[in-house]
């Protein structure tokens, strides 16, 4: 598809909310391609995904009102506030700091002030993008292991697979939720009544004066991780497959990135050089027929993984950004949105 084909899309009656709604429409100062397409790694069945920033309003920088971000899921169209944005792009966020590296022609929308955004990119290029991507690549490699493991392994196996997954999301959502201080909850594995586990997840749980809709949200927390793992033999084998292979395509592409931001200072999201490797794995040329990934996949990421080490040793980034200067830089622009001159 061609930048003109993007901008009749855009144009059309489903994207009005991009003109009408009062927080975008002029205040958006840049939009561009998301997803798959801004990659370049793009197929027949890929989604349209836009991304952009908007001025914050006036009442947000001075009165009582807040606005981080306006979601539109019927088109998966996201446009992150100015203030927003800056925030996730200070800790290199790998979702937003590529916007600031799309090519020129997958701008849609690029305002004077969005150029100077873009003009200002260095301000957010740090060592924090080793953790940031590297953060986002973990995740990845571990959503890649998960649906893996879960279709292989003994009925045993497999409950003690699903304990540390329920531990690690029951974990990460009580450091959130600060919960700590209402009670605590075990939980473990033991024998089980059930006629066809040998073992089952168990948990005990102590708290006092915990609200009902706190203790509501932590039980759906590890109900969801359950509940994926029963999915399994009641989903398209084709369409997972598909999904893995995509995993494992944005895992790569994901230690791509970072590389290119520590060894050159460089945000490259539309990645030209290595469409060919990139639409391999997603392909599926490096799935095995057990639905297992090749050794050569495996010596790939390591090699990835060594170069984003090195990368982050000998790179010239400073450790954390210049707040002085992107202060400058956010009070400059803000004031523009309350002026409201930025047009």
């Amino acid at each position: 598809m061609t930048t003109q084909d993007f901008m009749k899309i855009m144009n059309g009656a489903e994207y009005d909310f991009l003109r009408n709604e009062e927080r975008l429409g002029k205040r958006i100062i840049l939009l561009g391609l998301g997803g798959s397409y801004a990659y370049g790694t793009n197929n027949e069945n890929s989604d349209i995904d836009f991304r952009g920033i908007t001025l914050n309003l006036p009442s947000d920088l001075l009165g009582l009102t807040d606005f981080e971000q306006y979601e539109d899921r019927y088109t998966d169209t996201v446009i992150y506030s100015f203030n927003k944005i800056v925030k996730l792009l200070l800790e290199c966020n790998p979702n937003t700091i590529e916007l600031l590296g799309l090519d020129e022609e997958q701008y849609l929308i690029k305002t004077s002030l969005g150029q100077e955004l873009l003009d200002h990119k260095d301000l957010f290029l740090t060592k924090r993008a080793a953790k940031s991507f590297g953060g986002y690549a973990g995740a990845q490699l571990r959503r890649l292991q998960n649906a893996i493991a879960r279709d292989s392994m003994p009925k045993q196996e497999r409950e003690q697979h699903i304990y540390h997954s329920v531990k690690n999301a029951l974990e990460d959502f009580q450091r959130k939720s600060e919960l700590f201080d209402k009670g605590n909850i075990r939980i473990y594995i033991d024998q089980s009544d059930h006629p066809d586990l040998e073992t089952e997840i168990f948990i005990d749980a102590d708290y006092k004066h915990l609200p009902l809709r706190d203790y509501e949200n932590m039980l759906g927390v590890m109900n969801n991780v359950v509940r994926d793992y029963d999915k399994i033999g009641k989903r398209n084998k084709k369409k997972d497959d598909n999904h893995l292979n995509k995993h494992a395509m944005h895992l790569i592409r994901l230690f791509m990135m970072a590389v290119d931001i520590l060894e050159k200072g460089e945000i490259r999201t539309h990645r030209t050089d290595d469409l060919d490797l990139l639409k391999s794995i997603r392909r599926g040329d490096f799935q095995k027929e057990d639905r297992t990934f090749s050794e050569e996949f495996y010596d790939l990421l390591s090699e990835y993984e060594k170069r984003l080490d090195l990368a982050t040793k000998k790179s010239t980034l400073p450790d954390n950004p210049d707040m002085d200067r992107v202060e400058k830089f956010v009070e400059y622009v803000n004031r523009k949105a309350i002026d409201g001159d930025w047009l």
